[in-house]
């Protein structure tokens, strides 16, 4: 995260002060842990209402994989086979092929959202930059009344946010 985002609790206080819409304040929140052993990683999560609703980490990433039967190796019995063919997987399966994502693409896609228009990230290919959006106090009655047709289009756990967001304000 580093030098790209600086500290989390900075970011936490963007996310959750600054640029979210003011009916969805102390509903939701965002969390960043990183364990002893992770070089560096970390697990970003959203939770609304005290309930975790995403994930963002390696982890999840390949327990994905694994899960939809990509990995041709699902018999892992150390480390290295539970990790092998992730970065080529990763690669094959860009981000709005997946529904479960990095930390890196976290960071990226909130740094992204913040170096450009809310109009653009409302519209933005990419999953996360689209959450961000939606959360954001600067989006207003009409775009929801506009998005508010392609919450269906959306992944599951996007539309659910979607869907918090239209009926916070009563769309």
């Amino acid at each position: 995260m580093g030098k790209i985002l600086g500290s989390w609790s900075g970011m936490r206080k963007y996310l959750e002060q600054e640029i979210l819409a003011e009916t969805l304040k102390g509903r939701v929140r965002y969390g960043c842990t990183s364990y002893v052993g992770m070089d560096g990683c970390h697990i970003f999560e959203i939770c609304i209402d005290g309930k975790q609703v995403k994930r963002f980490s390696w982890e999840t990433v390949n327990t994905f994989f694994l899960q939809n039967g990509y990995k041709q190796n699902t018999d892992s019995y150390g480390v290295s086979e539970y990790w092998e063919e992730f970065w080529e997987l990763l690669e094959e399966y860009p981000i709005h092929n997946r529904t479960e994502y990095t930390d890196e693409e976290f960071c990226k896609a909130l740094e992204i959202y913040r170096n450009q228009s809310i109009q653009e990230s409302i519209a933005s290919p990419n999953p996360i930059i689209r959450m961000f959006a939606v959360l954001d106090r600067r989006v207003g009655k009409r775009t929801l009344q506009k998005i508010k047709f392609f919450v269906e289009n959306q992944p599951q756990w996007l539309a659910e946010i979607y869907q918090l967001r239209l009926e916070a304000e009563e769309v």
